[in-house]
């Protein structure tokens, strides 16, 4: 009995060899090789001289009017010129290197010819000669390698489809079908590598697309579902006592915040595992949403984790949360890389024991000798900057430890419908009371003196001024600002009467921190910096940030970067001083201008420089998907989502004769592997 899951081994003609080249593509199976879709097509058939646009490749139809003629120019180089009658209008046809087809081309024979048209012109480079079937057709073109040829592919397509076609089922449910319009799985293939014109192989990549980001989802959220299903600790907090903590606390919670910490407090009381990612921009206000979640858990017995990706970031959670639960039960230590070793010794015993209820620390705190009473929550902080390996191992402390990913660079909705769909999102999409959005300039770097008068204002106000360059030193392959000049040139133009600071990456971590300590204490007012501040300490007198050469950052650090002023009640700005030279960077400097929400930030960062590694190796960008674009293709992929969600949802859908197709598809998948 025929499945399309036969390896491709049974198809006539496919030995080892081809086997193995087949492999190299991804093709396994008998359903691999059906969904091997092309890429593009050229299309054969006739057009009309008046429908033709310039530029275009396409097929025309013709009698040859004129003996060709071979012209020669250059060592072994010829052209080989044909006059071509298409109804009344005479085309001049050329061939490059290609002398012999003068034999196939005597006067007065009707030939279709495909090439390459030039409108001015009237001319057509010509690229191949056509059968009068091939006129009639769209020709399919499939990504190759150099062990098998298109030709093989697409006549291996046109075998597997004629043997199998009658096993070629729907697992996409009738409903969905139907409420979108969607065609059979049998007219997707027949119509993805035949189609008989354009609209059939728009109609049929339209299906393509949403069944590819449908089935992923679906496989997606069953994962979720699964990981989910009572393995949670249930942690029974007091309300009374979480209410009376943020009762005394010396602002207002937003709308937002207590939207999220109502979230959070949800998952932590059920039988499901917390896996939440909280996103909000720098300064939201995720911090007092995390100290919510770290007192719910060990007012219900259970201790907290806090896991930064700097030990300066680190310290500076300890500190403000130190101050947040003075006269409380919370008993808050700090554990990293540069905590001493008798206090180390100290640390651990108490932290084995649940004497010390919070633990705040880098990596140091996965380390296999620090072990934990009852972990009942994980928080990582700025979370894409560890490993997936790294995160996993704070989780696997406890059995049913909750996790609460942080993050202050705002996820691109794409990503977070992709490589986060497995974890509930929340959103601060809010700013605290008395914050005022970040006002943003963009000037050329001609324009830049003209600025330094109301840089004096600000410095003369008694505020602090961030300066970022994307260079160390001085670089004669890239034309760019860097630090050690920017930071000379600033002492001569404000020093003795404001103080300037360096920070780069290069210096050591104790000396960055002290550099940062001096900053926060205002003992400098201007810190000239490489990238090293995207993620630091909060220094609220700091107001304003200048970044040179702007249009060589990435839309998403920018906003990260600005985010380091306006952390207090003054109003801030961000100057960015570029000059680029392309469009696109025009563009780019033109939205930060005009935006300052992370998100939709993040989301033109996606759509301007493609997916690539946007969010750091340990995520790797975006799944591959063969023809969904989940960039273009955001809203279909969002409708994607919702409908995997919601008969995900349902309860018992694994037994509902409705979705067992569905089911079988998503079990069998899930079974071997998440990301094929």
């Amino acid at each position: 009995m025929k499945d399309l899951n036969d390896s491709v081994s049974v198809l006539k003609g496919v030995g080892p060899k081809k086997v193995e080249a087949l492999d190299e593509l991804g093709i396994d199976t008998i359903y691999d090789l059906l969904t091997y879709y092309p890429f593009r097509y050229d299309d054969f058939q006739v057009k009309d001289l008046s429908q033709i646009q310039d530029q275009e490749k396409v097929t025309i139809k013709g009698k040859i009017a004129a003996d060709p003629v071979v012209a020669h120019f250059g060592r072994k180089r010829n052209l080989l010129n044909i006059r071509l009658l298409v109804d009344n209008d005479v085309v001049k046809v050329t061939f490059f290197n290609q002398p012999w087809l003068k034999k196939q081309l005597p006067v007065g024979k009707e030939v279709l010819i495909y090439g390459r048209f030039d409108k001015a012109k009237a001319s057509l480079s010509g690229i191949k000669i056509l059968s009068s079937v091939d006129g009639n057709e769209m020709n399919p073109i499939y990504p190759a390698n150099k062990h098998i040829r298109q030709k093989t592919i697409s006549d291996l397509v046109k075998l597997a489809f004629d043997e199998y076609k009658d096993v070629i089922d729907d697992v996409i449910p009738e409903d969905i079908i139907e409420k979108y319009k969607l065609e059979s799985q049998r007219q997707v293939i027949k119509d993805m590598h035949f189609p008989s014109d354009t609209k059939d192989a728009y109609l049929a990549r339209r299906t393509a697309k949403f069944n590819e980001f449908f089935l992923f989802q679906m496989r997606l959220q069953a994962l979720k579902s699964e990981e989910q299903k009572d393995a949670g600790l249930a942690i029974k907090f007091n309300q009374a006592d979480m209410d009376a903590f943020i009762n005394q606390l010396p602002f207002s919670l937003t709308n937002a915040q207590q939207r999220v910490v109502n979230e959070i407090q949800n998952d932590l009381s059920s039988t499901r595992q917390m896996n939440r990612l909280l996103q909000g921009d720098v300064g939201s206000g995720k911090t007092i949403v995390a100290a919510l979640a770290i007192l719910a858990c060990i007012d219900g017995g259970y201790q907290a984790a806090l896991m930064a990706p700097t030990e300066i970031l680190a310290e500076q959670h300890a500190n403000k949360l130190a101050t947040l639960f003075k006269d409380t039960k919370v008993n808050v230590a700090l554990l990293t890389g540069d905590t001493k070793p008798a206090a180390r010794k100290e640390l651990l015993p108490r932290i084995k024991s649940g004497e010390i209820n919070l633990v705040i620390g880098t990596h140091a705190l996965i380390q296999d000798s620090v072990e934990y009473k009852n972990l009942g929550l994980a928080i990582i902080d700025e979370q894409h900057r560890f490993g997936v390996n790294q995160r996993a191992k704070l989780r696997q402390k406890n059995d049913g430890t909750n996790v609460l990913a942080m993050t202050a660079t705002p996820i691109p909705r794409t990503l977070a419908i992709t490589s986060y769909g497995e974890m509930d999102v929340s959103i601060i999409d809010e700013l605290p009371n008395g914050r005022q959005p970040v006002k943003t300039a963009w000037i050329k770097e001609g324009q830049f003196k003209n600025s330094v008068g109301f840089i004096k204002e600000r410095l003369k106000a008694g505020e602090q001024i961030y300066v970022v360059t994307p260079l160390v030193e001085e670089s004669e392959a890239v034309d760019m600002k860097n630090a050690i000049n920017i930071y000379d040139n600033f002492k001569n133009m404000f020093e003795p009467e404001f103080k300037v600071g360096l920070l780069h990456g290069r210096m050591k971590d104790e000396d960055k921190n002290l550099v940062m300590t001096e900053f926060k204490n205002n003992e400098f007012q201007i810190l000239v910096s490489t990238t090293v501040i995207e993620v630091g300490v909060d220094v609220s007198n700091a107001t304003m940030m200048i970044v040179f050469n702007a249009d060589h950052f990435g839309l998403a650090q920018l906003h990260q970067l600005r985010g380091r002023v306006g952390r207090g009640s003054s109003q801030s700005y961000c100057l960015l001083v570029s000059d680029p030279k392309t469009e696109t960077g025009v563009k780019r400097m033109n939205v930060m201008v005009e935006s300052n929400d992370g998100f939709v930030i993040s989301q033109k960062d996606l759509e301007l420089r493609g997916p690539g590694d946007i969010m750091g190796k340990a995520q790797s960008g975006l799944p591959d998907f063969k023809v969904g674009d989940p960039v273009a293709d955001l809203t279909m992929l969002s409708v994607a989502q919702q409908e995997a969600i919601q008969i995900v949802s349902t309860n018992d859908w694994q037994n509902n004769p409705m979705y067992s197709k569905l089911y079988s598809y998503v079990h069998q998948k899930n079974n071997k592997k998440m990301f094929d």
